[in-house]
């Protein structure tokens, strides 16, 4: 992956996603597009398209964890283009979860788009699920 000031946009999205698992998503928030079609999908609830649903679901998802410790972001995927670009990662944490006082242990696997406007990057779409490891295909079957 090329590009340094998207590799300097991506190291200011790992930090906001260090406080986000503190509880806190402004600086996640900063860095997402305001256009209507971005995307979200995250593991507690389906999908919202726009900035106003993609803001609600982060607001609950933030207010969900507390005492995060940063994470740990293994690089499966990623590439970018002028104006697109996209990583892959699964993402490795301890956090206070649900108002639990214990730390726990949280992976994720995680898509993030990203999109260049008026000359800055922005986070276009991000679907994240706790699916890290292999599953029975089973796993898919809704009751």
């Amino acid at each position: 992956m090329s590009g340094s000031d998207f590799d300097r946009f991506v190291e200011q999205y790992h930090a906001a996603l260090n406080e986000f698992v503190r509880g806190n998503p402004a600086a996640i928030e900063e860095l997402w597009s305001r256009r209507d079609d971005v995307t979200l999908a995250n593991p507690l609830g389906p999908p919202a398209r726009g900035w106003t649903g993609a803001e609600q679901i982060m607001e609950f998802a933030a207010s969900q964890l507390s005492d995060g410790e940063p994470n740990r972001f293994e690089r499966l995927s990623g590439d970018v283009d002028t104006e697109l670009a996209y990583i892959v990662e699964i993402e490795r944490t301890r956090m206070k979860v649900g108002g639990s006082d214990k730390l726990s242990a949280v992976s994720l696997r995680a898509t993030t788009i990203f999109r260049r406007e008026d000359g800055l990057w922005k986070v276009l779409h991000r679907h994240a699920d706790p699916i890290t490891t292999p599953r029975p295909i089973e796993s898919i079957i809704q009751a």
